[in-house]
């Protein structure tokens, strides 16, 4: 029913293939516990083996999880990625809250993607084994028992943190689940520490992982004041609800995942914090599945053996990635960085040190609101440029949801070229940094075509770029990240800004490319 092979999983289990940590869940019938492939416990007999394609699917089955292999580190990972869209984009909605708000049930969620709600039902059977309700509140408790088990915040924030809307019913859920109450599962006894002191998170993933072009990446688009980044590791600044918090993120050497550091005013904030940090560093890409499906091309397959673990960078916020993108339209990466640093200066709201813990981390990003009535012509933009943002600033506003995934990457990406001054470029620049649609692709990059050229030197058209893509989908995103990557790395004197483009608003300048730079003078020159 859930297209897992049952042998499969029980030889991975046996032998403890980290390759297939994330992919699916072992339940045990004789001990009501479910498991990772991983687990280092005794391995249980096959006739007693369930195996689920999630941990959420084994939870609504009755099974508890395992206090020794700890599902809630897994990496969020999922054999089907890439061929249900709607699933992706339901789960990312989830893990935005999207069953969280008051009134929001499965039938509004299921609106918002285009699908009955019986037929998301039915999708989330099929590949998940759950129901969405049961996948969020797996979400729920798991994030709870990784609160417990790696922060030392009160009960009760650690309650209103995870999404419990009470300390009652947060007791009452790890009583029926765990058979005890959440302060057993407690692992340090130290005094209770504070959100806004920062709370230290393990975030998974699945290796391999090229940490140097995604910090090169975020390093050639850091805008002062609001970002720095210093011995390996990325400290920006972040808006909550309750005010300004900073968040720092680096690698965990000798482990697959980082740790991130958040400073917030509010604990509820976490988990959307935490989200961000996912989708920046693209955490759950599934490697081993792109990586098979795009070697298929004799022309992608080098690129992919090259950098097996590239990433597609994602953005720290709709509104502010989708800024960057419109700055960087038409000019180099250094003057699309100088551009959002004075905006950053003049429109950012001030952050102070004891919100951030870092002096350098002084601005936080402008919010749409403040954007939509200022006349940014003065930051020393084309005057048209300057009124799409405004366009841009006022269309968020005025749609808190707009960043969020639809029903189709065709219909996120119309949404966004309704606005006026972005293109088709831009739009699904937008749709594959802030709304993470792997299939997104901007077929009229010039750094892409460039990347496309032939033996023969005849560089491909737009319209043919994109018809060859279509052998890569699902993950045209990352076929795209290694292009630039291709691109970026060859040799050669700065190129010049193609003519047949120079009238496009929503295109690239040529000299762009979105790869890492071998060497650390040859900044990654790509869209901020």
């Amino acid at each position: 029913m859930n297209g897992l092979d049952a042998s499969a999983c029980y030889r991975a289990m046996q032998t403890r293939d980290a390759r297939f940590d994330g992919r699916f869940f072992t339940a045990v019938r004789t001990t009501r516990i479910y498991c990772r492939p991983i687990c280092p416990a005794r391995t249980p007999r096959f006739e007693n083996c369930t195996f689920y394609p999630s941990a959420a699917g084994a939870q609504e089955a009755g099974y508890r999880p395992c206090l020794r292999c700890r599902p809630e580190t897994s990496p969020d990972l999922a054999f089907w990625r890439g061929t249900s869209n709607t699933v992706s984009r339901a789960l990312a909605l989830i893990a935005e809250g999207g069953l969280d708000d008051d009134g929001a049930g499965v039938e509004s969620l299921a609106g918002r993607l285009g699908v009955g709600d019986r037929q998301l039902r039915r999708l989330f059977q099929q590949h998940l084994g759950a129901s969405p309700v049961a996948v969020a509140q797996t979400r729920r408790v798991l994030f709870a028992r990784q609160l417990l088990h790696e922060t030392t915040l009160p009960m009760a924030e650690v309650a209103l943190a995870s999404g419990f809307r009470s300390v009652r019913r947060f007791n009452d859920v790890f009583r029926a689940l765990y058979g005890r109450p959440p302060s057993a599962l407690r692992r340090s006894r130290a005094p209770a520490g504070d959100a806004a002191a920062g709370v230290t998170l393990f975030i998974p993933y699945q290796p391999p992982y090229d940490w140097e072009a995604m910090l090169a990446h975020l390093e050639a688009r850091a805008l002062p004041g609001l970002e720095h980044i210093e011995a390996g590791r990325y400290r920006r600044t972040v808006v909550t609800a309750g005010g300004p918090g900073a968040v720092e993120v680096f690698r965990v050497p000798g482990r697959d995942g980082l740790l991130a550091t958040l400073r917030l005013p509010q604990v509820q904030a976490l988990p959307t914090v935490v989200g961000q940090v996912r989708r920046v560093f693209d955490v759950g890409a599934d490697m081993d599945v792109i990586r098979e499906h795009l070697s298929r091309d004799p022309h992608l397959a080098p690129l992919v053996s090259l950098r097996p673990g590239l990433r597609a960078p994602g953005g720290w916020d709709g509104f502010e990635l989708a800024v960057r993108a419109v700055l960087g339209q038409q000019v180099t990466v250094a003057a699309a960085r100088g551009l959002g640093a004075r905006l950053v200066a003049a429109y950012g709201e001030p952050a102070r040190v004891e919100s951030t813990g870092d002096a350098r981390l002084m601005r936080t990003f402008p919010l749409p609101e403040r954007l939509a009535q200022e006349d940014m012509s003065s930051l020393g933009m084309p005057a048209a440029r300057a009124r799409t943002l405004s366009s841009l600033a006022a269309a968020a506003a005025a749609d808190p949801r707009l960043f969020q995934p639809r029903a189709t990457l065709e219909e996120t990406v119309e949404r966004f070229k309704r606005i006026p001054g972005i293109g088709d470029w831009t739009a699904q620049y937008i749709a594959l940094r802030a709304v993470r649609e792997t299939d997104a692709f901007p077929s009229a990059d010039v750094a892409l075509l460039r990347a496309l050229t032939g033996e023969d030197g005849v560089r491909p058209s737009p319209d043919e770029a994109l018809r060859r893509s279509a052998a890569w989908s699902p993950w045209r995103a990352y076929a795209a990240q290694h292009l630039w990557a291709a691109d970026s790395a060859r040799p050669g004197p700065t190129r010049s800004r193609s003519p047949s483009r120079q009238r496009d608003d929503d295109a690239p300048a040529a000299a762009f490319a979105h790869g890492p730079r071998p060497h650390a003078h040859r900044l990654d020159a790509g869209r901020l």
